[in-house]
């Protein structure tokens, strides 16, 4: 095993961590928001209309005049430079490269990634033709428009991945590896990133609208997964899959009034049962946890391994 203890070779202060992740995250998000903040101030000052400016209407970008596409593009931008902060400021923090947060063997293990969205769209899409065949009357409507689908289609290809990355960098990896260099235990450094990972998502709509008791334990359970992978499998490749595909998939075939990403998706649902979306989890992650472990047979005594650099 490597990747988590690729970190005691670096520095670990805990200040850089905080001072990294806070200038990435934030500065990078600040700084890939301007071409939006300049669409949505351009597009004020041409309707007159400045009474859209409101809290109210933070992420309501139809208020604006934007389109789902263009929304989705212009917040999307925000990771690509989050990225970008992240990939150049790691090696002069801690001795690190961006490769080393994401498997610490020098190569990407696209075979790993491949295998990620293969077993998590496989079941992605079972649960959505499941969905379709016991929904009543106007509960799921198809509403394909091809016009607008194939620009989302564009957009999620290729911005998509640098959201998902980004997360999977600061969690799985770089916050994983903080934590196991800190407590040399891998169970700490997939609980804390994991829970860390879903009050992230505490401010997204579906939090608001559904409540924090019923969306919350579905953001952590995924991240428990896909901690779990990336540690049993030492490195991040798995989880970049799984995480682009779940993301790509909600953005491409699924929407609802209350979805963080609101697009111009293949199926609209009108009826969103929070129960049913926490069994659903549920149910996929134990399926894709063990239908990965069977195909990689994991050693899950690792789990209570020391990390430590072997010698």
């Amino acid at each position: 095993m490597k990747h988590l203890e690729r970190a005691l070779n670096g520095q670990n202060q805990i200040w850089k961590y905080i001072v990294l992740f806070l200038v990435a995250f934030f500065g990078g998000q600040l700084l890939g928001s301007i071409p939006l903040q300049i669409v949505i101030l351009s597009k004020t000052v041409l309707s007159g209309n400045f009474g859209n400016i409101t809290p109210q209407n933070a992420m309501n970008f139809s208020a604006f005049g934007l389109s789902n596409n263009l929304a989705l593009a212009l917040v999307l931008l925000s990771f690509v430079t989050i990225f970008f902060a992240f990939a150049l400021l790691v090696k002069p923090f801690h001795k690190r490269t961006l490769m080393d947060t994401v498997n610490a063997r020098k190569r990407l293990r696209v075979n790993r990634i491949w295998m990620g969205i293969l077993v998590w769209g496989g079941l992605l899409i079972v649960s959505l033709i499941f969905s379709l065949l016991t929904a009543e009357e106007g509960e799921i409507v198809f509403q394909l428009n091809l016009a607008k689908f194939i620009p989302l289609l564009l957009i999620v290809l290729i911005l998509i991945p640098f959201q998902t990355s980004v997360e999977e960098i600061l969690f799985r990896g770089y916050l994983a590896q903080g934590v196991a260099a800190r407590t040399r235990s891998r169970w700490w450094a997939l609980i804390i990133p994991t829970v860390l990972f879903g009050l992230m998502h505490s401010f997204n709509p579906e939090v608001k609208e559904f409540g924090f008791w019923l969306t919350m334990p579905q953001y952590i359970l995924m991240g428990a997964l896909l901690g779990i992978v990336t540690i049993l499998d030492d490195g991040l490749e798995l989880a970049l899959g799984i995480h682009f595909i779940n993301n790509a998939f909600a953005a491409l075939f699924t929407t609802h009034a209350s979805s963080a990403l609101q697009t111009d998706a293949m199926f609209l649902i009108n009826n969103v049962d929070p129960v049913a979306s926490l069994i659903e989890v549920i149910v996929l992650c134990v399926v894709a946890f063990f239908v990965l472990h069977r195909i990689y047979k994991w050693n899950l005594g690792i789990m209570n391994k020391k990390v430590e650099i072997e010698t």
